[in-house]
């Protein structure tokens, strides 16, 4: 890392929720975030459920979100590194958002290091034990024929009908997911605790909860889950040295 600058760590904005004059407000406010951060970043990662839903035919993709993704094209124009992380409500993306914003989209868990410090990097979804009707309903989501075949629904139908399943989920979601479970029923402080059973990881950082939390998992390791920007709007930052949980008040 180049001295003065930081790496940044935001996911879940879950535009297009709860209607578009919310989720126009939501954006407008990461927009400014990005700006206030931008200046010193060396690198930005959005760790997935940027959108609630997206799904790109081959010639059409869901409508809005014009004003976050042509903040990120400027800075990605500008040289800035921004990575995608892709989640369980936009694992649809192909090609369209990476060709022409300029973004990297990563579609696994991954490990980077900074400053000699090692990130485990991942949205969360589907890691760990437990859940296992979403991991089987996963890996029918991103099965090729599977995708092939809802893009022969015409996009009015398709994209209507699975913003239908999307809210419905998240209305049916527990109340008991909502809340932090303690360490021994989070999953992904399950899996954390897992990896580092076979691997140094200084610091593990996932979107997927909604829940902001710093959790030390003892070997010098912690757990970051970043919130998200529907109730939180937090983040994480990393100077070179020191990795913060953050909340934007602008």
């Amino acid at each position: 890392m180049i001295s003065g600058k930081k790496i940044y760590f935001a996911s879940d904005l879950h535009l297009g929720i709860p209607d578009r004059e919310g989720s126009v407000a939501r954006e407008r406010k990461f927009i400014r975030w990005l700006d206030s951060v931008s200046a010193d970043a060396a690198e930005i990662h959005l760790l997935g459920d940027v959108f609630d839903f997206w799904f790109e035919y081959k010639h059409s993709v869901p409508r809005g979100h014009v004003r976050l993704l042509g903040r990120l094209a400027e800075l990605c124009d500008s040289g800035l590194p921004i990575y995608w992380h892709i989640g369980n409500h936009d694992m649809w993306i192909f090609d369209y958002i990476p060709d022409e914003v300029g973004v990297e989209m990563i579609y696994e868990p991954i490990v980077k290091d900074y400053n000699g410090k090692t990130f485990y990097l991942a949205h969360g979804d589907g890691l760990g034990p437990g859940d296992r009707g979403y991991k089987m309903v996963k890996k029918i989501f991103r099965n090729r024929l599977c995708q092939w075949l809802f893009a022969r629904l015409h996009p009015n139908f398709g994209i209507s009908l699975a913003n239908y399943f999307s809210r419905g989920s998240r209305a049916s979601e527990p109340e008991s997911e909502k809340t932090f479970q303690g360490e021994e029923n989070e999953w992904l402080v399950i899996h954390s605790k897992s990896v580092l059973e076979t691997q140094e990881i200084d610091f593990f950082v996932y979107g997927h909860r909604h829940i902001p939390l710093d959790i030390d998992l003892g070997k010098g390791s912690r757990y970051i889950n970043l919130g998200d920007w529907i109730h939180h709007f937090s983040y994480a930052v990393f100077d070179g040295e020191t990795m913060s949980l953050k909340y934007f008040k602008e």
